[in-house]
């Protein structure tokens, strides 16, 4: 038979559902969730609703995924695979034709190489190769063999015959974990090796599961990428920054931070800034798109800084608790600043002032205002910020003294 008559047989994504007993109901809830973590910037999801979603993608073909483990911890498979109801991660695997991937085959040693190298025949310039972990590409890549072969040749001769290539997580993105100083083996991602194809970074550790689907079918199904940024990111799920959506958010515009661990702001669940979140400088949508469809499941929602780990300038470039400079992201100038001076009335109070002596001298107040903006603020915070910390520090070593 011949290769057009069984690319022919090869089923829909509606008729591969079907046969495995999943439900059109099930179906219609992935899309509704892929509308969720792209609810703009990608072709796909522009649709009017979920069925509509639904009925275009159960047209088109199961796209071929082929799945290729470097320097990893396999923590964007697991993102993938623990999702808070099996179904979902079974839902996943339905849509897409995962062909080869080492963590869920049974197949080990030659075996294993034989299917990718079938997977790879089989679907020779039709495949969305997906990368996760970084490639040592110092000493000839020979920190890392697979079947005998440096890890950077492998990449190279899979992803010349790959129609796209995903870099899932930081590690494949840009380097991640083991690119870290001193970087012994010289770890690079996905983009400093491969030219001449279609690449699109997902970083995150780990990325969100539904980014990664959301851009295979937009390929596949629309036969284009997403938007992406200036460094390979999809902009439907990186273009802004997590500060402007962090449920903390109001805390932070009101001043009100937690100082340390454990501290009453802490318990409140104020602001994190001041122990090093990283969310004024990251882009991503962890504060939207949640993990394993639980709310709250991210770092910040658990009390904890984020990190930035989708910046390669931020995350081993920056201490764990070091507070990030904030330029768009600083609260209104009637807000206090994250450090507030003394001995003098401030903006706010003069405008309670306003409002309590009535409606007309508040109006009067406001109109008389001038209006910074967010750059203006932000270098008058920051100046304050500092004048702070030098105040503390001088009555310090007056003490000493």
């Amino acid at each position: 038979m011949g290769e057009k008559a069984l690319m022919s047989k090869k089923p829909t994504i509606e008729e591969h559902l079907k046969a495995t007993g999943v439900t059109r109901r099930s179906f219609v809830q992935l899309c509704g969730m892929l509308m969720a973590a792209a609810p703009i910037g990608l072709s796909l999801t522009s649709k009017a609703s979920a069925q509509e979603v639904a009925k275009v993608v159960g047209k088109a073909k199961r796209p071929s995924v082929i799945w290729l483990h470097f320097q990893d911890c396999t923590g964007c498979t697991e993102t993938l695979l623990r999702t808070s109801a099996p179904d979902v991660a079974h839902l996943i695997l339905d849509v897409i034709s995962l062909d080869y991937h080492e963590t869920l085959m049974a197949a080990s040693g030659a075996q294993a190489e034989a299917a990718l190298q079938s997977a790879i025949a089989d679907n020779a310039g039709k495949f969305v190769l997906v990368v996760e972990g970084a490639i040592p590409a110092r000493d000839d890549g020979n920190y890392m063999l697979l079947n005998g072969k440096p890890a950077i040749q492998v990449i190279k001769e899979t992803a010349a015959k790959a129609a796209a290539v995903i870099a899932m997580g930081s590690c494949a993105s840009w380097g991640g974990v083991p690119s870290a100083d001193p970087n012994p083996t010289g770890a690079i991602g996905v983009d400093s090796v491969i030219s001449g194809k279609p690449i699109v970074n997902l970083p995150g550790c780990p990325p969100n599961p539904y980014n990664l689907l959301a851009t295979v079918l937009e390929y596949v199904v629309m036969g284009k990428l997403p938007a992406l940024d200036e460094y390979g990111r999809p902009k439907f799920a990186y273009e802004r920054v997590i500060h402007e959506n962090c449920p903390r958010r109001a805390h932070f515009d009101a001043g009100r931070f937690a100082a340390t661990f454990g501290d009453e702001g802490h318990r409140k669940g104020w602001c994190l800034y001041k122990l090093g979140c990283k969310g004024p400088v990251t882009h991503a949508a962890c504060s939207t798109r949640h993990f394993c469809e639980v709310p709250g499941v991210w770092p910040i929602g658990l009390g904890v800084p984020c990190v930035g780990c989708t910046e390669k300038s931020v995350i081993w470039q920056m201490g764990t608790f070091q507070t990030v400079p904030i330029h768009l992201a600083t609260p209104p100038d009637t807000y206090p600043p994250v450090f507030s001076g003394s001995g003098k009335v401030g903006v706010g109070a003069a405008a309670l002032v306003g409002a309590i002596a009535g409606a007309v001298g508040g109006a009067t107040w406001v109109a008389s205002q001038k209006f910074k903006s967010s750059n203006e603020a932000g270098v008058e915070h920051i100046g304050l910020d500092i004048a702070h910390v030098d105040k503390q520090k001088s009555a310090k070593v007056g003490k000493e003294e």
